[in-house]
């Protein structure tokens, strides 16, 4: 049973920066939920305002419906209360109500509704899809603008009136005009999340369009780092804020753009670097090569001290 009605919910997750754990795999990619749970205890040690379990980073789209759900599970019972837990739902319109159902019996708190995969759709049939979904869980969504799930303002405004409990609109597009319609016309309905990779990169200007938070892949292994350049952002401090993109952020940018699925692979990667590995990535996704690991290693290493 949630703690939260979807209107405290949105409040709550507003309050301070996201979490987006990795999914932990042993060496022949079976879940490692020991390993799972023990790393939340760690993470959690780190202020923050809830966590993603099972989300992109956590590989929803390479994980069987049956371990979502052993994902869900073990997050809401390891994190115990102490932050929301936001439960992942997507794919087609019958099976993301099924991610819904099971993860309300599971204890989650929220849910965040990736995109559908493999196709195609107008923005009417996205918006009944958004709203199926909504209106098969009590729980309160935060809806992915990302890929083939793509709503304008008009949409989400339609769909605000029709859904009380979408209460939360995630960025994943980068479309800025897009994002100033969207905040002008519905203003402190959503609880807005920054959900580009990598989302440090445009916390701060998004903060001017209510995006008042965001999901933090670096949380996984520099935890410090990224409460640090969280606090900056909010503090529109942008000298601070420019010197650790500089530092950190960019040249990581950098290293992940090499290939394709990086922006997964990198996180476990840096995960290893700090002496914490999650495993290996589940194909289709390729970990980093042992060169651009090092290379990894090395700009973990001028962060870590005292931020790690």
């Amino acid at each position: 049973m949630t703690r939260y009605t979807p209107t405290e919910f949105a409040r709550q997750i507003g309050t301070g920066l996201l979490s987006f754990p990795v999914t932990h795999f042993k060496e022949d990619l079976s879940f490692d939920e020991d390993a799972y749970r023990a790393n939340l205890d760690w993470l959690l040690g780190h202020p923050a305002a809830g966590i993603f379990a099972a989300g992109g980073t956590g590989e929803f789209f390479s994980l069987t419906p049956a371990e979502v759900g052993r994902v869900v599970r073990a997050a809401v019972e390891s994190t115990g209360g102490r932050v929301p837990v936001i439960a992942p739902a997507g794919y087609g319109t019958a099976m993301a109500k099924e991610f819904c159902q099971a993860a309300e019996q599971a204890g989650a708190d929220g849910i965040l509704l990736l995109p559908p995969y493999l196709t195609e759709a107008a923005t009417d049939g996205v918006a009944a899809h958004v709203e199926q979904v909504c209106n098969s869980t009590s729980l309160g969504v935060i809806v992915y603008n990302r890929a083939n799930q793509v709503l304008d303002e008009v949409a989400l405004e339609r769909l605000a009136e029709r859904c009380p409990n979408l209460v939360g609109f995630k960025d994943g597009l980068g479309d800025l005009e897009l994002m100033t319609r969207i905040y002008s016309r519905l203003g402190d309905r959503f609880t807005y999340v920054g959900g580009l990779p990598t989302a440090e990169t445009f916390a701060l200007p998004y903060l001017t369009l209510g995006v008042t938070t965001y999901s933090s892949a670096i949380f996984n292994f520099v935890p410090k780092f990224a409460l640090e350049f969280y606090a900056a952002v909010r503090a529109n401090d942008g000298a601070k804020v420019y010197k650790m993109l500089n530092d950190f952020v960019l040249p990581y940018i950098a290293l992940r753009n090499h290939k394709r699925g990086y922006a997964v692979s990198i996180v476990k990667a840096g995960m290893r670097a700090i002496g914490r590995s999650a495993g290996p990535v589940r194909a289709p996704l390729t970990d980093l090569t042992e060169e651009e690991f090092a290379e990894l290693k090395k700009l973990v290493s001028r962060v870590q001290g005292g931020a790690a």
